[in-house]
């Protein structure tokens, strides 16, 4: 299949470094909003989103995202969170303070949230988990 015919991806998975410094967060603003036009899209990975959250960039990326995954929050990320992507009292609860497998997704103008309780004596899980000593 040529290469124009598939699907691209381009993954950050420190988003809150680049977004901290303003010239790597202008060629990830641009990259964010360009990819789509080749094809592909970026996916963008932090576990701190207040980081993430103090830059003006970063917000204006999350706030034009078509698809997120949020999961356990701090009140106050989660908060900021809910300023953001207007998510409600009752949305929010499904961000703050919940067990691994919990979370809520943005697709599109929608707002669904989840439990995945994943069988945790599995060789699947032990290759996926993110935990130490797991």
């Amino acid at each position: 299949m040529p290469l124009e015919d598939r699907e691209q991806s381009i993954i950050e998975t420190t988003a809150e470094r680049y977004c901290s410094c303003r010239g790597s967060a202008n060629f990830l603003f641009t990259l964010w909003k360009r990819v789509r036009k080749y094809g592909a899209f970026c996916t963008g990975i932090t576990q701190n989103v207040d980081d993430l959250l103090q830059s003006h960039t970063a917000r204006t990326m999350l706030a034009n995202s078509e698809f997120i995954v949020m999961l356990n929050q701090a009140r106050t990320d989660g908060m900021e969170l809910a300023e953001l992507l207007n998510i409600s009292e009752l949305q929010l609860s499904y961000i703050t303070n919940v067990d691994a497998g919990n979370g809520l997704m943005k697709v599109g103008s929608s707002l669904v949230p989840f439990t995945d309780k994943f069988p945790r004596h599995t060789k699947l899980y032990r290759l996926m988990t993110t935990k130490p000593g797991e």
